[in-house]
């Protein structure tokens, strides 16, 4: 019995010797360098390089990590998003979302909408609630996008796209903007693009 157990815990080792741990840990450097590839089209500064590209730096990190596994899994629809992210690892979203959370938001300074565009957007924040997840300046937490100060372009293409149904990877925001008129989608992103952002860059 001894010996049946001694050779067992020498073939353990000799397993182990030949197929090492692989370490789970993301270098520096590869967070780095998966960072400057989302740079060519998210901004080397914070800004993106189309209207229609949202803004990820300060973006809350819960929420950056469930994107790029929804990219990954293809829960969340995008070509371009859908290559970047065909090589990468869990390990590999949680290190690129902290990166990107930890850097300062840029403000775009959007201009107000006027008047009675905005409180067309306060009434459907009003109905729909948007608050309740979004918090009361729109700054979101934890896998809570925010909204305060995106991309006004950008705000508008994803409300139309979980109104229609081609953005699918949450259920429940579709569900509230099948709710929202179609005319006061264009409003509403300009008003949330114009709030101020707390801890952006100045």
């Amino acid at each position: 019995m001894m010996s049946a157990m001694r050779s067992a815990q020498i073939a353990i080792a000799g397993i182990v010797a030949a197929f090492p741990l692989v370490p789970t840990a993301v270098s520096a450097a590869s967070v780095e360098e998966n960072a400057q590839t989302c740079a060519g089209c998210h901004g080397e500064n914070g800004v993106p390089q189309a209207k229609t590209t949202p803004i990820i730096w300060g973006q809350n990190e819960g929420y950056l990590y469930i994107q790029l596994r929804d990219f990954k899994s293809g829960a969340r629809k995008s070509d371009q998003m859908s290559a970047v992210v065909a090589s990468l690892e869990k390990a590999d979203f949680k290190a690129l979302a902290a990166h990107f959370a930890g850097l300062k938001w840029p403000i775009l300074g959007q201009p107000s909408p006027p008047k009675d565009a905005a409180k067309a957007a306060l009434t459907v924040i009003g109905s729909v609630g948007c608050t309740s997840c979004h918090l009361d300046q729109f700054q979101g937490d934890g896998t809570t996008a925010r909204l305060a100060g995106q991309q006004s372009e950008y705000l508008f293409n994803t409300m139309t796209a979980f109104r229609d149904g081609s953005r699918a990877n949450n259920p429940g925001m579709s569900d509230l903007m099948k709710a929202v008129q179609p005319s006061d989608i264009k409003p509403l992103a300009e008003y949330l693009a114009s709030l101020q952002v707390v801890g952006g860059q100045q």
